[in-house]
């Protein structure tokens, strides 16, 4: 299979921040990538749509089929690190780091694997009867506790006859 590369450098935000909008994207479709990068309300979202517009555009380039695509992996490193300083009491100074992220972008042809469903059985519930409960200022501790079974019934007699 062949691949379509996009990069970004130095883009004036940390790699920390990029990198939780750049796990929203590995592994989808281009256009649900888009789509998503579009809605999320991250700064990094921007750019990151821009590089995968910019890797769509060069998978044309190539001549692969942009109906299939995938976002195969996307890597972000630190890039070059801006150092400032800021004034502090008595003449020192603090130092300021201004991190930068480098964005690696790789598309390839394909189709997305199902995930493996887990076990959807029927959950049974315990309904549990509280005798005593001790309050405290801010939590409640219960002192005894009695389980009763789901399909116990409970009779009410009415007491008024």
């Amino acid at each position: 299979m062949s691949k379509a590369i996009a990069t970004l450098s130095n883009l004036r935000q940390s790699p920390r921040k990029v990198r939780v909008v750049a796990d929203l994207v590995r592994g989808k479709k281009v256009a649900d990538a888009i789509v998503s990068m579009q809605f999320t309300e991250k700064r990094a979202s921007q750019p990151i749509r821009k590089l995968i517009e910019s890797a769509v555009a060069n998978a044309k380039a190539q001549s692969m089929s942009t109906e299939n695509l995938i976002v195969k992996t996307i890597e972000v490193n630190e890039g070059k690190t801006l150092y400032r300083s800021m004034p502090t009491a008595r003449g020192s100074a603090h130092p300021i780091r201004k991190r930068t992220s480098q964005i690696t972008l790789s598309l390839e042809e394909g189709i997305i694997k199902a995930k493996k469903e887990r076990f959807t059985g029927e959950k049974t519930i315990k309904k549990v009867e509280v005798k005593k409960a001790v309050l405290t200022k801010k939590t409640e501790k219960v002192v005894e506790a009695v389980e009763v079974p789901v399909e116990a019934e409970v009779e009410v007699s009415n007491t008024n006859e």
